[in-house]
């Protein structure tokens, strides 16, 4: 089997067995076939390398300026590869065994203040119905934290008014339930109620924001919404779908929300994903106690 053919079925596998999102296995695929073609130019293959070709390749990418967490993903796609192909029986000895991944420096996901969050709300025009639907759109993101995927892809099945609940199939294909507050239920429902009908016309869809052509709103659409209300709001910020999510998971733990309970409603499978905005929330506590406390 080729290089190639070897990825495919590696691609086929962990697809089968974990139920891998698109872009994760797209990032699998790049990452494998970069390396591949790379290692054609040495005259080797997948199959055929040894350890210092891997480290050979991680200096090319610095060299080139790929940075450190970028190396580390590839090395991940790598090691995944590999196990595989150790599972499989097609080799006995793991190159990325003595390979460590680079160091990579914790960085804090961009947030908003709770004055920052009311004046995006408050920027779209609510007496269309495009604003009305970008309005409750955006209260929905900030009430539940979703994803950009699950808020556009919401279907009006996932919605259930009388229990305050939405149903969302996240990462891996996972379920998960998440409450929304009132007020946000209430844009929601006056949207589908009122206005939804007005932006669809004689057009069918299933998905709760539609567009004028009667689709679901891509992510990238709905980002440029986002990065427009923020310049109407004076957010002077690098915003994005995800920055009220973290805002979302940031505000929850300000006001007291255990950690834990913000991972259930995030849907992070590994509590260290949600660990990181415990930094924001301290340093949120740092700044209150020098601004208040006597001998701040």
């Amino acid at each position: 089997m080729s290089d190639k053919e070897y990825i495919v079925s590696f691609l086929d596998n962990i697809w089968v067995e974990y139920g891998l999102s698109d872009n994760t296995l797209a990032a699998y695929k790049t990452d494998l076939t970069s390396f591949s073609s790379w290692l054609l130019k040495q005259r080797k293959s997948l199959l055929t390398i040894e350890s210092s070709d891997i480290s050979s390749y991680l200096a090319d990418r610095l060299a080139q300026g790929v940075s450190a967490r970028s190396s580390a993903r590839f090395l991940s796609s790598l090691k995944r590869f590999y196990s595989y192909l150790i599972r499989e029986a097609v080799i006995i000895e793991d190159p990325t065994a003595i390979i460590d991944a680079p160091k990579l420096a914790r960085s804090l996901p961009s947030t908003l203040s709770e004055a920052d969050v009311e004046g995006l709300l408050n920027a779209p025009d609510t007496s269309t119905a495009l604003g009305y639907r970008d309005r409750a759109m955006l209260e929905l993101l900030y009430a539940s934290g979703l994803r950009v995927t699950e808020l556009v892809g919401l279907a009006l099945s996932e919605i259930n008014f009388r229990q305050g609940l939405v149903r969302v199939t996240g990462k891996g294909n996972k379920e998960r339930l998440v409450p929304v507050g009132e007020e946000a239920l209430d844009w929601l429902q006056t949207f589908i109620e009122r206005w939804r009908l007005d932006i669809l016309g004689d057009k069918k869809a299933d998905v709760v924001f539609p567009t004028n052509r009667g689709g679901g709103m891509t992510r990238q659409a709905f980002w440029y919404i986002i990065k427009r209300y923020a310049a109407k709001a004076d957010i002077h910020k690098d915003i994005s779908p995800h920055t009220l999510r973290h805002a979302f998971a940031t505000h929850l733990l300000n006001h007291g929300a255990d950690l834990r309970v913000v991972q259930l409603l995030l849907g992070h499978s590994d509590l260290s994903t949600t660990q990181i905005y415990t930094h924001i929330a301290k340093e949120r506590l740092k700044d209150i106690h020098e601004r208040f406390h006597p001998r701040g």
